[in-house]
């Protein structure tokens, strides 16, 4: 006679095992281990790098490498507290599942962010402001190009916007610890408090009248560019100065915000 086990399982048409448990009841699905989010992590061998090379970093929290990793990272910075030899599938565990960590992966004491008051409107300074511009790859993207033309800082919202490590600083491959980073509440007061300092805002769109290249002067500018499917959000591109768009004579209408900025930092970048 069955079981009620038996019973049940046969009504939502279950297989039964060796005494009436389900069919792969007895031996769940092996879990991952509990890993800190993936917010909390810097990995890959460039980002981790550049984070323990700046002194503005505490002690790390954690830092897991492989001997071979570990004996570069020695090599470099002299023993660190702290750190621990894993194999690759140990440090893998400890971080989101697509990571591709190199054989380091590090979870930084945080970073002090910048105030958009200590960002001088020099002749010749460039500022990016990000307008919810949320994916991880394009922002550390961004940075990346920011530092390679040397900006004054990169502002981006406090909500709209992810945090600087994970896969962002994988793709920022060590520009988190090179450019200073500022974060507010609303862009649109900050662009007011930036042009009342002597800054000149220029919102990137596509509709503009101009091209960038005919707008740049040299002056203290601040390059602000929208989200990647919306663009420019209509508040935020009243409080700019002027709009300006890249000149795309091939036809295609639009770029990934990543190559919008690197062009026209590069085209900020040009002497006047």
């Amino acid at each position: 006679m069955a079981s009620p086990t038996e019973r049940n399982d046969a009504r939502k048409g279950r297989k039964s095992g060796p005494k009436g448990r389900p069919q792969g009841a007895g031996h769940p699905r092996p879990q991952r281990p509990h890993a800190a989010p993936a917010d909390d992590w810097i990995w890959g061998w460039h980002a981790v790098e550049a984070a323990l090379a700046n002194p503005a970093r505490g002690t790390p929290i954690r830092l897991l490498a492989t001997p071979e990793k570990a004996r570069q990272i020695e090599a470099r910075f002299g023993r660190q507290k702290g750190l621990e030899i894993a194999d690759a599938h140990h440090i893998g565990n400890a971080l989101p599942q697509s990571a591709v960590h190199q054989g380091v992966a590090l979870r930084p004491a945080p970073l002090d962010e910048a105030d958009i008051a200590d960002f001088e409107p020099t002749p010749g300074a460039v500022l990016l402001v990000l307008d919810q511009v949320t994916d991880p790859q394009n922002v550390g993207a961004i940075l990346r190009s920011a530092a390679a033309f040397g900006v004054a800082g990169v502002i981006l919202q406090e909500r709209h916007a992810p945090r600087l490590a994970g896969a962002l600083a994988k793709a920022a491959a060590g520009a988190v610890e090179k450019t200073p980073i500022a974060r507010v509440v609303n862009l649109s007061r900050a662009l007011d408090e930036l042009t009342t300092a002597g800054w000149r805002a220029v919102g990137l769109a596509g509709e503009a009248e101009r091209g960038l290249h005919d707008v740049l002067d040299g002056a203290p500018t601040v390059l602000v560019l929208g989200s990647e499917g919306e663009g420019l959000r209509r508040l935020v591109a009243e409080h700019c100065d002027e709009l300006a768009k890249i000149p795309m004579p091939g036809g295609f209408e639009s770029l990934n915000v990543s190559a919008a900025a690197a062009i026209a930092l590069y085209e900020a970048a040009r002497p006047r």
